[in-house]
């Protein structure tokens, strides 16, 4: 199995307001992603496709889906705590809870994220010394929650320049902690090097994140892709990467009027596959 991603973070925000979105209707935004991808991958056998909005597109996105779609809808993060029968019914006010995604249709969440684990530095503390760990053991909660409520999970780990060093301790540890007592078959794991993540910046090569994802599958028996993420200019590299499930893409293009373009999402997919396709005919 295969496993393409798209996190869409918070490209929804209009270029007038400083944002990428260059969508005249904003509003059906959700719509226009998943129409834009729907049937260029129906004919991709033994790969799962799965789309990561922010949560007032969600609805939209599944009304998009057509007949016999294989899209899977998902959200950004999860609360850590969840309504109960004969408990709490709902006061969750400001959180995103699971079981609420779940009942809008998701099938997915994303949690562990380089964006979500700053996030969570800063607001625990960065003087405090077992902050790292702290943030692991909240995401441990969320990853729960996730479980509990039906959605699987796209968990991310990764070093900052910082942790290079010990990246291998570093990631061990987050995913010990952040995937306490969890079942194998709910999460994926995707492989962020944070280290190498932004403009001006240089990926990695194909030999450390062979490396890497041999590891990560060394500590836990899931599925990993590559979370740095998957491009058109690295789309085959990656797909000759045995240990590499799949990657992460986030924007489609990086210049000019950068965004996300379903067209071009679609050549990425169809680079990757073409190249693992060639890469398991070798095999055979």
């Amino acid at each position: 199995m295969k496993y393409v991603f798209v996190n869409l973070k918070r490209f929804d925000i209009p270029i007038d307001m400083g944002g990428i979105n260059r969508s005249l209707d904003i509003l059906n935004w959700g719509s226009e992603i998943v129409s834009g991808i729907d049937e260029g991958i129906k004919n991709y056998n033994d790969a799962l496709f799965a789309v990561f909005f922010p949560e007032a597109h969600i609805i939209k996105g599944m009304e998009a889906k057509s007949a016999g779609s294989i899209v899977q809808i998902g959200c950004q993060s999860v609360h850590f705590a969840d309504v109960e029968k004969g408990g709490n019914f709902g006061g969750f006010t400001g959180s995103r809870t699971a079981r609420s995604m779940k009942a809008l249709g998701c099938g997915w969440t994303i949690i562990g994220h380089c964006e979500e684990r700053r996030d969570l530095r800063h607001i625990i503390g960065k003087s405090v010394k077992t902050c790292d760990d702290a943030v692991s053991m909240v995401l441990n909660e969320k990853v729960r929650a996730a479980v509990a409520s039906g959605l699987k999970v796209l968990f991310c780990v990764g070093e900052t320049a910082d942790e290079q060093p010990d990246k291998y301790t570093v990631i061990k540890r987050q995913i010990e902690l952040g995937l306490s007592d969890i079942p194998c078959g709910d999460v994926v794991i995707g492989y962020e090097p944070v280290w190498a993540i932004g403009p001006g910046k240089i990926p990695p090569g194909r030999e450390y994140i062979d490396d890497i994802a041999r590891f990560i599958k060394g500590v836990a028996d899931v599925p990993v892709v590559y979370g740095g993420g998957l491009k058109e200019d690295n789309a085959e590299m990656l797909a000759s990467i045995p240990s590499i499930d799949g990657g992460l893409i986030a924007l489609t293009r990086f210049n000019g009027e950068i965004g996300f373009y379903p067209e071009e999402y679609l050549e990425i997919v169809r680079k990757y596959f073409k190249n693992a396709t060639e890469e398991q005919n070798d095999e055979d």
